[in-house]
């Protein structure tokens, strides 16, 4: 074993497909490296191709293309230092997760995942090739076990190493983000550690793919299970990391530990993270929102201004007959503390136009929810508009609460490009807004100071589509139904269950089948990004078609 070793933990932000563009990133981490005298540097899994990358993996062409890729980078490394690569690897036939080891020149080595997740948002039974469980790989007087995603989740595979003789574990990742989800992390490496009694070093991706985030918080661990060396998240990072053998064992030197950010302040980061990379992966530079004098798109457009800057944020206020003087006054202070752009763009002219257009449709009919919804798709179709015109991408302002029981107009308020809030229930918006008035992260682009007004914060909750219309009349107390929707979200639980944790089975009911119906305008909106370990769309997964809860209606026992 080497008497030490130095290592360079490289947390990149790739871009699916984008094979060119990760290549030049890889190679400049690793000219860094080179200078800081490193000798081997690791990438997250599927770095090459960038995660989660579905079928596109599954072109011929592709893998040809990443086959040559590997062999180009191998030659132009060839003076050192050693890459430990991630990407999808065509062997014999067979699709794998791999990991390559390049030196001197060549693909030395070859690690395939052995544990492929099949749930949540990974598919990878169906995409990959189950590789055998993992061997120690010998490397300039070290035997390296590597391990890919799930494969530190389970004892298996370390245990194997471990028995193979590795000196080190090496955990390759792209593992998306959650709340509190690093803690569980470090849970798992702290086992692995105790069935092997080695360091090991977890290398993590950092960076948005559609609905997916990923923020990084690489680490390397003692035999003990401390973390001596922790990255940032939400941040691209090289980060060093010696190590010198005692007693047998090769043990990581003391570095600077990275500030993990946790609850509100991390959601609010992975938003902001979620928007610029979507919004800059997709080719566009700038983003309309439609605000409207309430919370959700008052926090909405602080996250654009955050994530992308004042001038790369257009907002549009768009007052109907219903709007109050107080929405007008709370949209315009909230545009001018974040410094973006405020049109104003009455539709009581487009209202009237449609009344008279289907008056002949509609009589004997009384105004209800359909004049309302006519309102909702006039401000969308001039946001699409303005979108088609100036090329910015419209952000929805939904959440996750209005999302999941389809308080929400289809192709009117719950269409856009993006919907950074559409993994966040209701009550959180409030919680982020207080936490963003409080606080700017370190990469935000938008104003030091207190940015949604405590007007809007303090306000009832109100779609403004007739008169003196209150959501919480509509549907319920927030705080009721987000409590009802984490049980039946969030644990999948039923109305029985659910009643156990004491809310009243009417509301229950209510919710239950207000969820079940609008699983078909969840499949008609655009994504959002995933910030809780059920997702709406992404990890929650129904029929539109479906008569279970006709059963249970007639089955009051149930």
């Amino acid at each position: 074993m080497a008497e030490d070793l130095s290592i360079a933990l490289a947390q990149l932000n790739p871009t699916v497909g984008d094979i060119v563009g990760n290549v030049a990133k890889l190679m400049a981490a690793w000219r860094q490296a080179q200078s800081r005298g490193v000798k081997l540097l690791i990438t997250p899994e599927l770095y090459l191709v960038g995660a989660e990358p579905d079928d596109f993996i599954l072109k011929p062409r592709l893998q040809k293309v990443i086959r040559d890729s590997v062999e180009a980078v191998a030659r132009d490394t060839v003076s050192g230092p050693s890459i430990l690569l991630g990407t999808p690897w065509l062997e014999d036939g067979n699709l794998y997760n791999a990991a390559l080891l390049l030196d001197g020149g060549n693909i030395i080595s070859c690690t395939y995942e052995h544990d492929l997740p099949n749930y949540g948002p990974f598919d990878k039974k169906r995409l990959f090739a189950q590789g055998p469980i993992g061997k120690a790989v010998s490397w300039q007087d070290t035997r390296l076990g590597i391990m890919l995603c799930e494969d530190m989740w389970t004892p298996e595979t370390a245990i194997e190493l471990k028995k193979q003789g590795a000196d080190l574990l090496i955990v390759m990742n792209a593992s998306p983000y959650q709340v509190g989800k690093q803690h569980r992390r470090y849970d798992f490496a702290r086992e692995r550690i105790r069935e092997t009694g080695l360091s090991l070093v977890y290398v993590n991706q950092i960076g948005g793919q559609d609905e997916l985030l990923y923020e990084g918080g690489s680490f390397v661990m003692t035999p003990n299970g401390e973390v001596k060396v922790q990255a940032r998240a939400w941040y691209e990072d090289v980060v060093y990391v010696d190590f010198k053998r005692q007693e047998q064992k090769l043990v990581p030197e003391d570095s600077p530990l990275a500030h993990i950010p946790e609850g509100d302040a991390s959601i609010y980061q992975a938003i902001m993270l979620g928007i610029r990379d979507y919004v800059r992966k997709n080719g566009f530079s700038s983003v309309l929102v439609g605000l409207s004098g309430g919370l959700d798109s008052a926090l909405c457009a602080a996250l654009a201004v955050d994530a992308l800057g004042a001038a790369n944020v257009r907002s549009v206020m768009m007052p109907s007959p219903f709007t109050s003087p107080q929405s007008l006054e709370d949209a315009t202070e909230v545009a001018k503390n974040l410094g973006c752009r405020l049109d104003v763009i009455r539709i009581d002219e487009a209202m009237s136009v449609f009344d008279k257009l289907l008056a002949e449709q509609f009589i004997g009919c009384a105004p209800d929810i359909t004049e309302e919804n006519i309102q909702a798709r006039i401000r969308t179709l001039l946001l699409m508009a303005l979108s088609n015109k100036s090329g910015a991408m419209v952000l929805a302002a939904s959440n996750k609460s209005e999302l999941s029981v389809g308080y929400t107009t289809l192709y009117g308020d719950a269409c856009g490009g993006y919907a950074p809030l559409k993994d966040v229930y209701k009550t959180g918006l409030y919680r982020l807004a207080l936490w963003r008035n409080e606080n700017k992260p370190d990469m935000a682009l938008g104003p030091e100071r207190a940015v949604i007004p405590p007007s809007i914060i303090g306000k009832p909750p109100s779609a403004e589509l007739r008169a003196d219309q209150r959501d919480e009349e509509d549907l319920m107390p927030y705080e009721t139904l987000d409590g009802i929707l984490n049980y039946l979200i969030e644990d999948d639980l039923g109305v029985a269950e659910t009643t156990m944790m004491g809310y009243d089975p009417v509301d229950i009911r209510k919710v239950y089948t207000m969820l079940d119906r609008a699983e078909y305008k969840r499949r008609q909106g655009p994504p959002g990004p995933k910030i809780s370990r059920r997702h709406i769309t992404k990890d929650r997964r129904y029929p539109m078609t479906n008569r279970y809860s006709d059963k249970w209606n007639k089955q009051p026992s149930d």
